[in-house]
């Protein structure tokens, strides 16, 4: 049984933050797991526009103006305050000068700042169109430069281990709920082991994979929400899920997103016909107006005219080579697929992108489990009210990543090293379990719980909509929780048991919610507070 100082549950932009952050002080011994083989592959990975900051000619008053604006009246002012103020100053401490990333600059080497919607002037940092990955590449290789750091991949988590849930000690059910680690699966052993730790860091990222259409990869299944739900976590804002307006819509390319950093630099949006029709829908932004009008007019005119995707034409207004500079990534899988975005509109439609809500937390990341704090997407710092800030996310990550490991820092020494006993934690008993996990069953239930939450809990909801979403989840959680009980474990088997529960989470805040706001649209909402995107 493994016992670090810190447990951190997933290796993003926040997790890999805050193990660096932690592993400043020698003697704090972190151990860091992901699902995945090979640590790089992460939501982070797939950030493709870039990484705020405060431009040179800016002021932090400014970029918390936006925050505030794009979060349409829920974003915390004092979560925006904290990430202007202590971003920029975080940025070039860990990114440029720890992990080593260089942004692309202009030929007299000043920054090169990209502009995005909502944002009121040019201040988004980038390297090409591959900002994530290449953050990730420094985080990890500085990451492996740190001996006390300790990097498990492969590796899936079950739960949370949890008091008074896990514990054996009947007098331990009158105690505050505490985590004390975490139930790890191996892939490759197929064996379940206790991590022990005396600070566990949710780190999980996102929940996109609950939807039929969406730029996530495979491993954003809601995990850490699901388990933090399942140990009794306060969850909030579940309901705002900002759906990208620009994924990949031809064959082979499904869910590839196209960054909004296209749009940033002149891209319009098309009908089929060759019609602009931005400007129906948002008059002064046209498209650059935010995330949740851009998507929900694309829909409108799906919907509306039958077509199955609509066109962003970049082309037009950016030259050949300043596209292939600009965008390599997109350019390569755009011309992989047929299509020369130089020459050609780019076939587009909107997909699932980004949970603003999650794990509630407060300014330093903890959640209202004793001992267990959320970086990243799975929490909900108060940050991206109902619509997320573009290019804020990976800021987020670093900001509150650093903070959790401050103020678990400030704690490490004044403690003992454990509260708790390790033989007061179960083993893992897989005795009874006959069956292997069918992956035949496992895909037919994901496929269901995607196209459920698209059709009832997507873009455009409705009472009739989400209680029939409700019912069928419900009915199909229960099959899942049989299945869970009787099978033995496979990664599949966890993240299909961790996807619904997340869509239930989800529809019935979305239910529960009956005013319009942000990227939370209800076509029988009696109650329009907060920006809207209508018909024409």
């Amino acid at each position: 049984m493994k016992h670090p100082h810190v447990l951190i549950i997933g290796c993003g932009v926040a997790g890999a933050t805050t193990a660096l952050r932690l592993s400043e002080q020698p003697g704090v011994r972190v151990t860091v797991v992901t699902r995945e083989p090979d640590a790089l592959e992460s939501n982070t990975r797939y950030a493709q526009g870039g990484i705020t900051t405060v431009a040179d000619d800016d002021r932090p008053e400014n970029l918390i103006h936006d925050i505030l604006e794009a979060g349409a009246g829920a974003s915390s002012p004092a979560a925006a305050k904290i990430l202007a103020e202590e971003g920029p100053l975080l940025l070039d401490r860990i990114l440029r000068r720890s992990a080593g990333v260089v942004f692309d600059q202009h030929a007299d080497g000043s920054p090169y700042y990209g502009q995005e919607a909502v944002h009121s002037r040019p201040r988004i940092l980038h390297v090409g169109d591959r900002t994530g990955e290449a953050i990730m590449r420094g985080l990890l290789a500085e990451m492996h430069r740190r001996p006390n750091v300790t990097l498990l991949s492969n590796a899936t988590v079950v739960d949370l281990l949890t008091f008074p849930h896990h514990s054996r000690d009947p007098l331990a059910t009158y105690g505050a709920i505490t985590c004390h680690g975490a139930y790890v699966f191996d892939r490759t052993r197929r064996t379940v082991e206790a991590i022990v730790a005396d600070r566990t860091v949710l780190a999980t990222g996102g929940l996109g994979r609950i939807y039929r259409n969406t730029t996530n990869p495979p491993g954003a299944r809601g995990d850490g929400l699901a388990m933090a739900h399942r140990a009794g976590a306060r969850i909030v804002n579940t309901e705002y899920i900002q759906f990208h307006p620009t994924a990949l819509a031809v064959p082979g390319g499904e869910g590839f997103l196209i960054s909004e950093a296209v749009r940033g630099e002149g891209g319009v949006l098309l009908t089929p016909d060759g019609r602009a029709f931005m400007g129906d829908y948002a008059p002064d932004r046209k498209d650059l107006a935010p995330r949740d009008v851009v998507a929900r007019a694309i829909h409108h005119e799906m919907e509306s005219n039958g077509y199955s995707h609509v066109l962003l034409d970049i082309g037009s207004h950016m030259d050949a080579a300043g596209i292939r500079e600009r965008f390599p990534t997109i350019y390569a899988r755009c011309l992989q697929l047929g299509i020369d975005m130089t020459r050609e509109p780019i076939p587009v439609v909107p997909a699932a992108h980004y949970s603003c809500g999650g794990v509630w937390v407060d300014e330093w990341g903890r959640s209202s489990i004793g001992r267990l704090f959320a970086v990243g997407e799975v929490s909900c710092t108060g940050l991206h009210g109902a619509n997320r800030l573009a290019s804020t996310s990976l800021l987020e990550g670093v900001v509150w990543g650093d903070r959790a490991a401050r103020n678990i820092l400030a704690s490490v020494d004044a403690e003992p090293e454990s509260v708790i006993n390790a033989a007061d934690i179960p083993r893992w008993d897989e005795r009874g379990l006959v069956s292997d996990a069918d992956p035949a069953l496992i895909q037919g239930d994901m496929q269901t719980v995607q196209n459920i939450m698209w059709h009832y809990v997507g873009l455009v909801r409705n009472e009739e909509r989400l209680s029939r979403a409700i019912r069928e989840l419900r009915h199909l959680w229960t099959e899942i929780e049989m299945f869970y009980r009787t099978t033995r474990l496979s990664d599949g088997l966890i993240g299909l048991r961790n996807a619904v529960e997340t869509a239930l989470i989800v529809a019935q805040a979305a239910r529960h919610n009956p005013i319009n706001r942000g990227c939370h649209f209800r076509q029988d909402s009696r109650e329009e507070t907060g920006r809207q995107s209508l018909a024409p």
